[in-house]
């Protein structure tokens, strides 16, 4: 069985984003519902997986990091409000037996992600 994973890289330092806070839903229509919370770790990943094995379904999912908050913590000027704040990154998965990797790739002025294994 899959698994799905995510890290944060920080390029405005060029090192991972350590102790960002996310949040990961599944989405039905309208609906969405909260699965995990977690905080990245000193390496910007999480320590488990976010979901694996039977908990890993096909369907629609949210990540939301909170960019915003991590670079107001590391000390970096921001304007009011945030031009980066919530990273929400909608994505699907379609074969729940393979990995997927949804990594985060962020400064206070842009962002971008794609798919790993």
């Amino acid at each position: 069985m899959g698994k799905l994973s995510t890290h944060v890289l920080d390029v405005t330092q060029g090192k991972p984003g350590v102790g960002v806070k996310l949040a990961l839903y599944v989405v039905n229509g309208n609906d969405k519902v909260l699965l995990k919370q977690a905080i990245t770790n000193s390496d910007g990943r999480c320590d488990a997986p976010l979901l694996q094995d039977d908990a890993l379904l096909a369907g629609r999912y949210e990540l939301v990091f909170g960019a915003g908050d991590y670079f107001a913590g590391q000390g970096v000027q921001l304007p009011s409000p945030r031009f980066v704040d919530e990273v929400v990154i909608a994505f699907g998965i379609a074969d729940p037996a393979q990995n997927y990797h949804v990594p985060l790739v962020v400064s206070p002025w842009s962002y971008s992600t794609y798919r790993g294994s």
